[in-house]
């Protein structure tokens, strides 16, 4: 199967580990299941902290670790300069960044505060095209970026929001990045998560209504883990997926799908 996937040895750029139940996390186990190098980016010295841990207690070596503020194109430069400093060649981004303000989380989403609403589109959307343009330079062999959405991109999801918004936008980003990097050979995907107990997750007021409403009517009757997740995520940045781009992969046990 390792050679079906074509990513041992292969240098994959991780972003967005926030802790043990993060779906970057989940991602980044498979990716070392299968040989990949990777490079991790975190925003602030409390996130290396915890991703420190959670390699040293797994016996995993990173490649390197760099900080990146996905709000501050400087940043961002500065992260792929060093990247660019480590390796000859990056072959694939994971994009797990997303964020907004609580308080636009709750209540009315025609209550969300301008400030919010760029707040959550800069930082879960915007951040995406940035990073791709800076990637882009090192996937000198081509690649793959995926970024992680959700079903509140196409639906409204109760407490979601702003948020729901945002992942909208990114989904259309994607698309058009998909059409702007092909001729790079770089492919531009998202996985759309089914819910998975993260730490974005529990800022969602009906989280747990969710869950027991997947569980109730998906085609699969269950919810879906983050190896699930992750593994789809392997499958989409590897040579299984060479041919496609600009899609949005559902993995959330078929839930999607209904009326």
């Amino acid at each position: 199967m390792d050679d079906l996937l074509k990513l041992k040895g292969k240098n994959i750029v991780v972003m967005g580990v926030a802790n043990h139940r993060s779906l970057a996390w989940g991602v980044a186990k498979s990716l070392y299941k299968v040989g990949a190098n990777l490079i991790f980016t975190y925003r602030k010295d409390r996130s290396q902290e915890k991703l420190t841990k959670l390699l040293n207690e797994n016996n995993l070596e990173a490649k390197l670790v760099v900080q990146c503020d996905v709000n501050s194109d400087l940043s961002i430069k500065e992260a792929f300069t060093k990247i660019g400093e480590t390796v000859d060649a990056i072959h694939g981004v994971v994009h797990s960044v997303a964020f907004a303000h609580s308080e636009d989380l709750k209540g009315d989403f025609i209550d969300t505060s301008r400030e919010g609403y760029s707040f959550a589109q800069d930082t879960s959307a915007y951040s995406l095209v940035a990073v791709a343009k800076e990637a882009r330079t090192l996937m000198t062999e081509g690649g793959s970026i995926v970024a992680m959405s959700y079903l509140g991109a196409e639906r409204v999801v109760n407490g979601y929001n702003v948020m729901g918004v945002a992942k909208a936008s990114l989904e259309a980003s994607v698309r058009y990045l998909a059409n702007d990097l092909g001729k790079n050979n770089i492919r531009v995907n998202a996985i759309s998560a089914g819910a998975v107990r993260t730490l974005a997750a529990k800022g969602i007021p009906s989280f747990n209504k969710i869950l027991h409403k997947i569980e109730e009517e998906s085609p699969l009757r269950r919810n879906v883990t983050q190896e699930e997740v992750a593994d789809m995520t392997v499958a989409i940045l590897s040579h299984l997926s060479r041919g496609v781009t600009g899609e949005i992969v559902y993995v959330d046990s078929g839930y999607n799908i209904l009326g």
